[in-house]
């Protein structure tokens, strides 16, 4: 059973992370190049057994105008002004659209992008990633072009996801909504992400979310996605400091520092996957007003249906 440090600790952990002194002009450099290409967003009508929504089969340019896949569902008895973007976890993609009904079933209109060059793990995907330079790497995503901020791959999904927002803006029907950002672990994080480098979020809900404080992660739990970081250092011992200069611009401790709107965490105190501390270290330093869920006999579910209860009372009271 893994165990990290006890829950008084954690909510007063507020570690020091490395920050890149050009943070906020890289990232505004990522999404203004982003941006001077056409969103492009297309919304066709997909043949689908979901009867209480309409699902559209969605089309936009993330990242070097890359075309990026999504879902979108719109129910036909709408309960809310807001629209869900959510993100996926580690490894999987869209999937089908009967994997994505909680959302919808409550009522709102909801979004889920795919994830480029994932979908091998256990949900399936339909996004290439042609920006994937082919650099040595370990097995996964998480070392991908690493050597360079600008070659890393999670450089791409993080302006991916900020483009989602984009695109759900473009929507004639969509426009003036507001936005609330959600997913689970690498989901969770590309929700802070897109919080930060989107305009026009009102709300995240980042559920026990992946790369935050990710030196601490890979130096305490050997559980994947942080082992890949631990394997590629200790195969190239000489890179190291490299590898986490470059992996500071992804540490959504830093995208938290910067967030404003409102935010729900949840956590599980025996994840082993993105272990407590490090989803405190996003949380304590968050800048806007927050709470955050906390099941102490949990792992990486995260609350499962009893948090998703608490996200629509959140919404409720947004």
């Amino acid at each position: 059973m893994f165990v990290d440090l006890p829950l008084a600790e954690l909510r007063e952990y507020l570690p020091t992370v490395q920050e890149p002194s050009d943070f906020e002009q890289f990232w505004a450099r990522q999404i203004e190049d982003a941006r001077s290409h056409d969103i492009d967003a297309q919304f066709n009508r997909a043949q689908s057994p979901v009867r209480h929504a309409q699902v559209f089969d969605v089309s936009f340019a993330g990242h070097g105008g890359d075309p990026i896949r999504a879902w979108l569902l719109i129910p036909r008895e709408v309960m809310a002004d807001t629209v869900i973007v959510e993100y996926t976890g580690y490894g999987g993609g869209r999937g089908h659209p009967l994997d994505w009904l909680n959302w919808s079933s409550a009522g709102y209109r909801h979004l889920v992008m795919d994830t480029r060059g994932q979908g091998g793990g256990w949900r399936s995907a339909d996004t290439n990633d042609p920006g994937d330079g082919g650099q040595p790497s370990s097995p996964g995503f998480l070392t991908r072009g690493i050597s360079d901020p600008r070659t890393y791959y999670f450089t791409r999904l993080f302006v991916d996801a900020a483009r989602a927002v984009d695109a759900v803006q473009a929507h004639p029907d969509l426009t003036g909504l507001r936005v609330v950002t959600t997913g689970i672990s690498q989901g969770g994080g590309l929700a802070l992400a897109a919080a930060y480098l989107s305009q026009g979020v009102a709300a995240t809900l980042p559920c026990v979310p992946f790369l935050a404080h990710p030196r601490r992660g890979a130096e305490i739990t050997a559980s994947l996605p942080y082992g890949e970081l631990a394997q590629y250092c200790r195969v190239h011992q000489d890179e190291v400091e490299r590898v986490f200069e470059t992996i500071s611009y992804i540490d959504v401790v830093n995208h938290a520092k910067r967030c404003f709107m409102p935010a729900l965490f949840s956590v599980g105190l025996l994840d082993d996957i993105t272990p407590a501390s490090t989803v405190f270290a996003a949380f304590n330093h968050y800048a806007g007003a927050k709470d955050i869920a906390v099941y102490s006999f949990n792992s990486h579910e995260g609350g499962g249906t009893t948090h998703f209860l608490k996200q629509l009372e959140f919404l409720e009271f947004l």
